[in-house]
């Protein structure tokens, strides 16, 4: 049986009455396809719902990693304003190991990803998710690389490419205008220090997961040291070396398998939310390209308007012309400012929500490590103990 680890705001198997809407989304059984640096993962992802946009209560089709980031990236332009859930990152070094582990992650954290957006309440009416959950691998494949340009860019990319200068000459600054806004600014502070903060904590929490599998690995070369010696000693002495390497071996089993819920309950959360913190930034980034393309078209339309007064004043035969594209801007300049005021609608809805999953799901996280910790600390207190009065007996026979 998979364990699944806390998804923040993720939609579970409904449990609600078939009248209820619902969409529950299960990636599994990953299975790596091909040879060297060809060789990918393929995953079923399985779908429940009674939406009626669907075809049928349950769908089953296979997708591939790309597949994922091509509807991250369709989302991530669609709906500007919106938290896009983060997807895991593309790992090349253990691409090549393919490792059982890294492999789970992997499904994990995808799971994760397209289950978030089945929850959420706008982007669960995506006409790309239903495209990404119901069409054919060979309709998906065509999709994928028909897509070429913006959709293929990562959020730092476009965070990147949409940091355009306003015009000198138009706005008389040297630097691009900011949004000034002590509550923008109160946020952008908050998400920085949280990004910080957060991967300082998973830092630590990788630190955690290699000491205790190091130690799970000490214990195991000991237990084996310690029964070769007891079986090179006679009687009650060999007997006890060879319980001590036993029980060590135990312990190492113990440690390793303590590690693994340590990653898999604690770091990757962790990681998750690191994750999540720069799609927020990603979207941040597009709220001040949404701000300064308001106010570059709101200074050109005044510079528009004041030279259209100006030839109609000289009655100039371009006067026309210029009514023209002084209606075209001002138009644009409407639709920027729209937009603008859209995104930070929006923006001010996803971040009270994303405080609150995250105070549950942070909180799950510390605690599920507080009580792995300490039926672990029970747990080889109790075995030491256990083997002390036989060590005791040797010890004064």
């Amino acid at each position: 049986m998979e364990q699944e680890r806390s998804m923040p705001g993720s939609l579970l198997s409904p449990r609600s009455p078939s009248s209820q809407p619902y969409l529950s989304v299960s990636v599994t059984d990953p299975v790596k396809l091909g040879n060297g640096v060809q060789a990918y993962i393929s995953y079923r992802v399985i779908t429940k719902t009674n939406f009626p946009e669907y075809q049928g209560p349950e769908k089953i089709v296979i997708r591939r990693y790309s597949d994922f980031v091509w509807l991250h990236d369709r989302l991530f332009e669609k709906y500007k304003g919106i938290f896009i859930p983060s997807i895991p990152e593309k790992n090349a070094v253990e691409k090549f190991r393919f490792s059982a582990e890294f492999i789970e992650m992997r499904r994990q954290a995808l799971d994760i990803f397209v289950n978030q957006i089945a929850s959420h309440h706008e982007l669960q009416k995506s006409e790309d998710l239903r495209t990404f959950l119901q069409v054919e691998e060979e309709t998906m494949e065509r999709l994928r690389s028909h897509d070429s340009g913006i959709f293929k860019k990562k959020p730092a990319d476009l965070m990147q490419m949409f940091k355009s200068k306003v015009s000198d000459i138009v706005l008389g600054k040297e630097k691009p205008v900011e949004e000034s806004n002590p509550e923008y600014e109160k946020l952008k502070h908050y998400i920085f220090e949280l990004e910080n903060h957060l991967t300082e904590a998973q830092k630590h929490a990788f630190r955690l997961v290699k000491r205790h599998r190091e130690l799970g690995q000490a214990l195991s070369d000991f237990g084996k040291a310690a029964k070769l010696l007891g079986a090179c000693e006679e009687k009650a002495v060999g007997k006890g070396f060879s319980e001590l390497g036993a029980k060590s071996e135990m312990l190492s089993i113990k440690l390793q398998k303590e590690a693994h819920e340590l990653l898999l309950n604690f770091e990757e959360p962790l990681k998750d939310y690191v994750r999540a913190v720069q799609s927020i930034k990603a979207t941040i980034a597009e709220r001040a390209n949404a701000f300064r393309q308001q106010c570059e078209l709101a200074e050109t339309t005044k510079l528009k308007e004041i030279n259209l007064d100006r030839l109609v004043l000289m009655r100039s035969d371009k006067a026309a012309e210029a009514e023209v594209e002084y209606k075209e801007l001002k138009a644009a300049s409407e639709e920027a400012t729209k937009r603008f005021e859209t995104i930070v609608a929006l923006m001010n809805q996803e971040i009270i929500r994303f405080q609150e999953q995250k105070t549950l799901d942070m909180g799950l996280a510390f605690h599920e490590f507080a009580k792995g910790q300490a039926h672990l600390a029970n747990g080889v207190a109790d075995a030491w103990r256990s083997l002390l009065p036989k060590l005791e007996a040797l010890s004064v026979s």
